[in-house]
C-alpha cells in the first residue's frame, strides 16, 4: 500500500517562499507520476503541480506558473514543491498524490490513487 506524507508547510508572509516536501512509502517510485494539488475552505481542490515518473515532464497549473516548480529525488522516494512569491491567494491545505500508469489527465484529482494527509500553507498580506 501506498503511503504519502507532505511537509513543510506553515506560516509564511506575502512574498516569502516554501519548499513542501512529500516522503513516499509502499510502492516503486521511480514508476509513479507525481503531482501536487491544494484545496482552500470552501473551494474545490486544485492542480497545482505535476511532474512524470521520468522527471521529464512537468507541468504547472496557471495560478502558479513562474513561481512554484516541482522537482523528484528518486533515490530519497521523495517530491518537492518550491513555493516562491507567495500570495495570500495560495493559502490552502497541500496534498501530495501518486498515480502509477493514470489513464487520465493529470490535472484531475480523481487519475490520482494514493494522497497524503496535507501539509497547510497559510500567506499573510
Amino acid at each position: 500500500q501506498v503511503q504519502l506524507e507532505e511537509s513543510g508547510g506553515g506560516l509564511v508572509q506575502a512574498g516569502g517562499s516554501l519548499r513542501l516536501s512529500c516522503a513516499v512509502s509502499g510502492g516503486t517510485f521511480s514508476r509513479m507520476d507525481m503531482a501536487w494539488f491544494r484545496q482552500a475552505p470552501g473551494k474545490e481542490r486544485e492542480f497545482v503541480a505535476f511532474i512524470s515518473w521520468s522527471g521529464v515532464h512537468k507541468l504547472e497549473g496557471a495560478s502558479v506558473l513562474g513561481r512554484f516548480a516541482i522537482s523528484r529525488e528518486d533515490a530519497k522516494n521523495m517530491v518537492h514543491l518550491q513555493m516562491n512569491n507567495l500570495k495570500p491567494a495560495d493559502t490552502a491545505v497541500y496534498y501530495c498524490a501518486a498515480a502509477v500508469d493514470p489513464a487520465g489527465t493529470v490535472v484531475v484529482p480523481s487519475t490520482y490513487t494514493a494522497w497524503g494527509q496535507g501539509t497547510q500553507v497559510t500567506v499573510s498580506s
